[in-house]
């Protein structure tokens, strides 16, 4: 069934207008605490706060299967509103160290109708493609991620408000697009009945718990590997003398995944989407343990590695989110994908912890070592993934 052109840019600019305030209250966390006059120690619970917040709307939204009972444009909507709302809190000059947790908990977990929800959308539309189509749309994702630390690198850092203003009014803008321009779907089919255990359920279709498995393996290694591509990059520089600037650097190897998942989706129709998703983490497990070498070598070199596992460790998600989609019965690809979401981002909580805990512990050239846990095991499980 031939799909109005702009259906699919209309999803992707959504996609990464609405997923822009993942990490800005990360970027200038800094100067946010500076600001409010709160105190340093709650630069942890400010960035876990909407990881928690995202997991916890994922889960609510899975139990409820809120992208297969509702329309999906909507849900999208109405979360890029709330999203916008909670991400605006931060320009308060009143602010309190609740206020400020609940507000990035919030962003968070409006979010949770906002990225999985957007794949659903994809899914309802393409049929056939959807490796591309989702490879396009979560490299928006990515694009979305590494917004904020491109405006931090640049002159606008010097005003933070920029960064949050800027990224609520994109927020609104992409709900608003998708909303009016994206109707439902031609291959949505809707649920009716409230089932708590459907989602929980999909785990014993074999080719949907292998894909999960694989994608829970990915998530293992990817935000704790954009998380503390900071930090790598500050200890490259304290370790060698060299002057890299940490923002701008961080949001061009995010910004690079975005172009790796552009083209895994590009190379999905021709390879499968599973062999896209084996390579890519094949590759980023091998920068796991290559990372050792990254941080003696020069400064090119290090950015090279840097830059190729940034691109690495991204291209196989929405091969997963494909593989899931295309495993999980038509009524619940929403409910699926939103279940999925929400396993991996509680994993990314536990890879996050123990990085910190590893990067007080021993030497950082060590650090990264312990993430390549992640892609071994999403090879181990993707081996056994029936050919999609």
């Amino acid at each position: 069934m031939a799909q109005k052109k702009y259906i699919l840019p209309t999803i992707i600019l959504a996609q990464f207008a609405c997923t822009s305030p993942w990490f800005a209250g990360n970027a200038i966390i800094d100067k946010l605490l500076l600001k409010t006059g709160l105190g340093v120690e709650l630069v942890g619970y400010v960035i876990s706060s909407v990881q928690f917040g995202f997991i916890t709307g994922t889960l609510v939204f899975a139990l409820l299967m809120v992208a297969d009972r509702v329309s999906p444009s909507n849900v999208f909507f109405i979360c890029a509103l709330l999203a916008a709302s909670c991400n605006l809190y931060l320009l308060s000059d009143v602010m309190t160290t609740k206020g400020l947790i609940l507000a990035r908990f919030g962003t968070g977990f409006f979010l949770a109708g906002i990225y999985p929800v957007g794949m659903k959308i994809a899914a309802d539309y393409y049929e056939k493609g959807l490796g591309k189509a989702l490879g396009l749309l979560v490299g928006a994702l990515v694009l979305g991620t590494a917004f904020p630390f491109v405006l931090k690198g640049s002159h606008l850092n010097e005003n933070p408000n920029i960064i949050i203003g800027t990224t609520s009014i994109l927020t609104l803008l992409g709900g608003a697009f998708l909303f009016f321009l994206v109707p439902n779907g031609p291959f949505r089919k809707k649920s009716s009945h409230l089932r708590l255990s459907a989602g929980f359920g999909l785990f014993k279709i074999p080719n949907f718990r292998k894909a999960a498995f694989g994608y829970f393996g990915h998530m293992w290694e990817l935000y704790a590997f954009w998380a503390f591509t900071p930090f790598a990059i500050q200890s490259y520089n304290s370790l060698s003398g060299a002057e890299i600037s940490v923002p701008l650097w961080t949001g061009i190897i995010i910004t690079l995944g975005a172009i790796s998942c552009a083209l895994g989706g590009v190379l999905s129709q021709k390879y499968g989407s599973k062999t896209v998703a084996f390579v890519a983490l094949f590759v980023s497990g091998i920068c796991c343990l290559a990372s050792p070498l990254f941080f003696q070598s020069n400064s090119l070199l290090f950015l090279g590695g840097w830059c190729l596992w940034g691109m690495a460790v991204t291209a196989d998600s929405p091969q997963f989110s494909k593989l899931v989609a295309t495993a999980a019965p038509a009524q619940l690809k929403g409910t699926g994908l939103t279940l999925v979401n929400c396993i991996g981002f509680a994993i990314t909580i536990g890879s996050i912890q123990l990085l910190a805990t590893f990067s007080q512990a021993i030497a950082p050239q060590y650090t990264f070592l312990v993430l390549a846990l992640g892609p071994l095991f999403g090879l181990w499980q993707l081996s056994g993934h029936k050919n999609d």
